[in-house]
């Protein structure tokens, strides 16, 4: 007989939460440090949900946060499981390559550094 404790993500499946793995993280952090290294962002939060993994940035603590990148595992084979999420909500860029992704908060920090 199965005496597993029930869990607490619903109807017997022990599904963990979304998250960053290392590779991820540091991908995410390097363009973090560069804008925080630009005065651009000061702080963030990370958020590991059921089907979502969240990165939230933040140009001042206690805001709303200006940028989200997040992880979807179920859009894997659809647009791809990343994309990059404006303060407004609409989805600034999406792909299978995080990298890829990501490198549309690289231009803005071009712009940040521009002495023009």
């Amino acid at each position: 007989m199965n005496m597993q404790p029930p869990s607490r993500f619903g109807s017997g499946s022990a599904q963990m939460p979304v998250a960053f793995d290392r590779r991820e993280m540091s991908q995410i952090l390097s363009v973090y440090g560069r804008m925080v290294a630009a005065g651009e962002w000061r702080d963030y939060g990370i958020s590991n949900l059921r089907e979502t993994a969240v990165f939230s940035i933040f140009r001042r603590t206690a805001e709303h946060p200006i940028y989200r990148v997040e992880k979807h595992p179920r859009q894997r084979l659809r647009q791809g499981m990343y994309s990059v999420v404006g303060m407004d909500g609409r989805i600034l860029k999406r792909g299978h390559d995080l990298r890829a992704v990501l490198r549309v908060l690289e231009r803005k920090l071009i712009r940040a550094v521009d002495l023009d």
